[in-house]
């Protein structure tokens, strides 16, 4: 078969392939094109989803007829002023979408410049239909209608309408939030799906596409080096979501999906949150132009930088930084967990008069015997009351031989109890505060980890009686391969028989822990490594395990001194409001939660 010149309809059908792969991909050019125009407000209408119909209005400068016509033509387009594609600022410059979507699409334009009459056009699949003057205020309405009906071959790869509006609602709160100086609305078959005001900063647009709730649970991003301008929000740690949807990209106010810097994101991140969570960060990356380049994808969502390293060190470095300055806090208690606060009416024991004889933990007619607590179980507050027959309740008080601290010296708060040998119970200033002490100490532990790891060797402390761990022999080889490393961790192991590690010294900073649990779960860490990583490039996944075995355990009683030590030590620690694998170590209700849950607000 020879070669031949393809018909300028089919060239069209065949770049939209590339440029426009779902109604999602039409209504991204289109709102593009409005940004480029200079719009201070963008109005936004879908039917089905964008499939039977996308309507896209501004404001900005609308066009004449001429520059009309010639919009609808191929790698046509008023935002390259010259041959330098690589200074390139709008967000389109290729001159595709518009005659793309025309090409399987019925696609009516209407425009008016300022002090000039309005005029339309309609191309029908590649064909003009009808054109001549239209009444519109300035600015320009585009209207994509039937997108792929006579491509059935396009549209029977659709998703459904709920599917298709999904990534369009996506695709406007991406762009919404790269500019906050512009007025955003979206409507879907009839209802306001989402409004964005014109006059909102950056950290407040983000806040209202994605959550309310973070503004209270995130830090702020600002650094700046060699020329590049990182800024944006992210959450704090505990803060976090099951997918990365809820991560938003922006290159020179470009929103882009890039490998690159998502896996920056997981970096800085790395220590502090599970490995199925993901952090919800919005980040806007000002660089160069002659260090990026933005035309390496057809649809633009994709970009290549000059310097990789570089862009990946600014970014793991400004979250660091940003996330180390937010110290102790944490995630604070939501509207949903308030919920689960439920108030019970307490009346009087249902079924006999009032001097019956109720059931008690008493039995028998000799020697009354009292049940245990922990085996009785009560299911409202009435079967828990107390009786006559009953021992009153009983708890643990100490002796105050100085006068308790003031809580406003303290953000964390003043010790005052301990529940369930696990929480401890702490008044601030503000309100109260609930902390794990079992996460929050293996935080602290591992802070501690790494800090001695900087300075040098951790500490070691000998054991008196050295003790044998069996092990089946895969996992002593590993252990005893890395042995030496072990050893800057202060863990002094060597091998005893093929079956057996020999445990003579434990890191100092663990005190009394398991030898045993520690070794076990060291080889299972080491059997996931890649061997020719050393173990201070996997510090956090060795110290986390170790920190782990180190910590305070849940079901300890420690006494109010020994809470306030900790509380004082989690004020200064950087990270200590989640515990190594991302949860929340506390948690704070503040004065008007308390007094919601009272019905006094």
């Amino acid at each position: 078969m020879s070669i031949r010149r393809l018909p300028e309809h089919l060239v069209n059908r065949i770049a939209a392939g590339e440029v426009v792969e779902r109604p999602a991909s039409a209504l991204k050019e289109l709102v593009e094109n409005a940004i480029d125009a200079g719009a201070g407000r963008i109005a936004i209408l879908l039917v089905e989803g964008g499939t039977s119909r996308i309507e896209v209005a501004d404001d900005g400068c609308g066009m004449t007829p001429a520059d009309m016509a010639l919009a609808l033509e191929r790698h046509a387009t008023s935002k390259l002023p010259d041959e330098f594609i690589e200074s390139v600022v709008t967000l389109g410059f290729r001159g595709e979408a518009l005659p793309s979507i025309a090409s399987v699409a019925r696609l009516t334009i209407e425009s008016r410049i300022r002090g000039a009459e309005g005029w339309a056009r309609t191309v029908d699949n590649g064909r003009v239909e009808r054109e001549g003057p239209a009444a519109l205020p300035p600015g320009t309405r585009v209207v994509v209608e039937d997108l792929f009906a006579r491509v059935p071959a396009r549209r029977k790869f659709l998703r459904s309408p709920r599917a298709e509006y999904a990534a369009c609602l996506d695709v406007v709160r991406r762009l919404a939030m790269a500019r906050p100086d512009i007025g955003f609305t979206l409507e879907h078959d009839g209802r306001r799906a989402l409004s964005a005001m014109q006059v909102e900063d950056r950290p407040g647009r983000v806040a209202t596409l994605t959550d309310r709730a973070l503004a209270d649970n995130s830090v702020a991003i600002d650094l700046e080096r060699e020329g590049l301008v990182l800024g944006g929000v992210a959450s704090l740690p505990t803060y976090n979501r099951g997918i990365a949807d809820h991560q938003y990209l922006f290159v020179n106010g470009r929103p882009v999906k890039d490998r690159l810097l998502m896996g920056a994101i997981r970096g800085a991140y790395a220590e502090m949150l599970p490995r199925d969570r993901h952090a919800v960060v919005a980040l806007f990356l000002d660089i160069p132009t002659d260090q990026v380049d933005v035309n390496v994808h057809p649809a633009k969502t994709e970009v290549r930088f000059r310097d990789p390293a570089m862009v990946r060190g600014l970014i793991v470095s400004g979250l660091r930084r940003a996330l180390d300055a937010a110290g102790h806090r944490s995630q604070r208690a939501s509207d949903s967990a308030l919920a689960m606060w439920q108030p019970e009416n307490i009346s009087s024991p249902p079924g006999g008069e009032e001097g019956a004889r109720p059931q008690s933990g008493w039995e028998g007619e000799g020697t009354p015997q009292r049940l245990p607590l922990e085996n009785r179980s009560y299911s409202t507050v009435n079967e828990a009351r107390p009786t006559f027959f009953a021992a009153p309740p009983q708890a643990r008080a100490e002796p105050a031989w100085t006068p308790p601290p003031q809580t406003a010296a303290f953000p964390m708060g003043v010790a005052r109890g301990q529940v369930a040998k696990t929480y401890i119970v702490a008044e601030a200033e503000d309100g109260l505060v609930l902390v794990d002490q079992h996460a929050a100490h293996e935080r602290l532990v591992l802070e501690r980890m790494r800090a001695a790891l900087i300075g040098g060797t951790i500490a070691s402390q000998a054991l008196l009686i050295p003790e044998v761990v069996e092990l089946d022999e895969s996992a002593c080889d590993r252990l005893e391969s890395r042995a030496e490393e072990l050893s800057e961790f202060g863990l002094d192991l060597e091998r005893f028989g093929p079956h057996a590690m020999l445990v003579r010294a434990t890191p100092a900073l663990l005190g009394q822990s398991d030898p045993k649990g520690l070794v076990t779960d060291l080889a299972d860490e080491l059997a996931a490594f890649d061997e020719a990583l050393s173990l201070k490039e996997r510090l956090d996944a060795v110290a986390g395990t170790m920190a782990c075995h180190g910590s305070v355990r849940a079901g300890r009683i420690l006494s109010v001194p020994e809470m306030n030590a900790l509380l004082r030590e989690m004020e200064v620690t950087p990270h200590s409001g989640q515990c190594n694998h991302g949860r929340p170590t506390w948690v704070k209700l503040a004065h008007g939660d308390i007094e919601k849950l009272f019905g006094r607000k």
